[in-house]
């Protein structure tokens, strides 16, 4: 089982789970059976990450019911395949991950090549306004957004949200 399934099993159970600190703090109007709290003692530090924000401000789970909304909402109002929601979810997870992780750069130099821009080479502003951009050429994007791509599934991964072989490229 796994700390998900543990702080699942836990609210089920009727338990509130906060933490405190490097503590978890539980609540429950009932005395919680032995099992689950033995899951989540066995998962303590695991529910600890899915429970804290990170620099982005959402938390491990927060990220999870992000992925489930759009999954559901894919499957049961858009009417697709389970694994063709889950891979649109991905997709929306990459995408606000990107919107919430922003790359910065100076303009003035492509932040891939280093180059500066040039009448038939022109450095190009990608991000939102408002949280800046980061400055690039043309040809030099493809290979930059792939790493970024990279990253958010490597960080989606970490916070228990695995990529599907058939993720979309929309904004290929």
């Amino acid at each position: 089982m796994s700390a998900a399934e543990a702080l699942r099993a836990a609210r089920a159970a009727g338990i509130q789970i906060g933490i405190d600190s490097n503590d978890l703090v539980l609540e429950a109007a009932a005395q919680p059976s032995p099992e689950v709290l033995d899951l989540v003692a066995h998962h303590k530090a695991e529910i600890l990450t899915l429970l804290r924000p990170t620099d982005d401000g959402w938390s491990a789970e927060d990220w999870q019911v992000f992925f489930v909304e759009r999954a559901g909402i894919a499957e049961f109002e858009g009417g697709q395949r389970r694994s063709e929601s889950e891979a649109r979810a991905m997709a929306s997870c990459v995408a606000e991950w990107l919107n919430r992780n922003p790359v910065r750069s100076p303009p003035g130099r492509c932040l891939v090549c280093g180059g500066g821009d040039q009448a038939h080479d022109p450095l190009l502003p990608y991000g939102l306004e408002r949280t800046g951009n980061a400055w690039l050429h043309p040809h030099c994007w493809p290979d930059w957004y792939a790493r970024q791509e990279a990253r958010a599934i490597a960080a989606l991964a970490a916070m228990g949200i695995g990529a599907p072989t058939d993720l979309p490229h929309d904004s290929a």
